[in-house]
């Protein structure tokens, strides 16, 4: 951002782009949220043009919230925690494809849920959501992140990895290599009612797909043992994430994402109590993101 492109910001914007939706939090270029907005999935996962029209879609959605017309772009900064960002290839074609806001910083969705959760102090965040993974940032400033592999191979304990477990349950149901229950015949008619409709269900069954199974294990983990096993495993696979991002047990821990409170239940104890309540969100940690490459670029111009 240069010295004209800085005077002519008006907005900053934080955005949290995930694999099933796109939060963003408006505010005035002094950093005071004005309004917010969501719209469907910018994960990269899902290509560079979705993952801007859902940007832009959501960005329309907050100053619509705010009472305010959409400016053009060029007077408009942005911050952008999005799920994918790690995959080289798909940040470079999204940064190519900028629709021309004003500027444009990029961060993991982790490391915007980092900020956000502890608004830029020392901690330990595990976001669980379509994806999952966890991230540290000590006092030196200093940052290290687990798990992030992406589905199917990695992001334990997520919406997604929920699902694909899920699924697996009804296969052998439908098999006859387990005892239907409650659990399963849900899965079943949510899928569409049949063994036909479970093979067409997953012949089109991607991360977004697998993760939209998650409530149902969630909804039937208090009363159906396969449930809750699923449930119980997923919470051993937060303590290793934890474990392994702080082996001594002092940071504070927050989790973050749509499964994070319903996860609560099912960590091991020892992890329990060392949980704490995130301050912010990822949309409000990539808006601390642009603000303070925003405030860098002022005292620098």
């Amino acid at each position: 951002m240069d010295g004209a492109v800085i005077k002519q910001t008006r907005y900053l914007i934080g955005v949290d782009g995930g694999g099933t939706g796109t939060r963003v939090i408006l505010a005035a270029a002094d950093g005071s949220v004005l309004g917010r907005g969501s719209a469907g999935p910018s994960g990269l996962m899902h290509g560079a043009q979705p993952a801007w029209l859902a940007i832009l879609a959501a960005t329309k959605s907050a100053f619509s919230a705010a009472g305010l017309a959409t400016p053009d772009l060029s007077e408009i900064a942005l911050g952008c925690g999005l799920a994918g960002v790690n995959n080289k290839q798909w940040a470079e074609d999204f940064t190519a494809k900028d629709p021309g806001f004003a500027g444009l910083v990029l961060e993991t969705d982790a490391g915007t849920t980092l900020l956000g959760a502890h608004q830029g102090k020392p901690g330990v965040v595990i976001a669980l959501g379509t994806g999952s993974v966890g991230e540290v940032m000590l006092a030196d400033g200093s940052r290290r992140e687990v798990g992030g592999w992406g589905f199917p191979s990695s992001d334990e304990a997520s919406g997604a990895w929920l699902g694909l477990r899920a699924i697996n349950h009804v296969q052998h149901v439908l098999d006859g290599r387990s005892v239907g229950d409650e659990f399963s015949a849900a899965l079943i008619a949510f899928c569409g009612g049949s063994r036909d409709a479970v093979f067409n269900w997953l012949a089109l069954a991607n991360q977004t797909k697998f993760a939209q199974l998650a409530p149902l294990v969630v909804e039937y983990a208090a009363t159906v043992a396969k449930a809750n096993e699923i449930m119980l495993v997923a919470g051993v696979e937060v303590e290793k994430m934890a474990n392994a991002l702080d082996a001594t047990a002092t940071l504070p821990i927050a989790l973050c994402g749509g499964l994070a409170e319903p996860m609560l239940l099912y960590l091991p104890q020892n992890l329990a109590k060392r949980v704490t309540k995130p301050e912010g969100d990822s949309a409000s940690g990539a808006l601390i993101l642009i603000k303070n490459h925003f405030l860098k670029c002022l005292s620098e111009g």
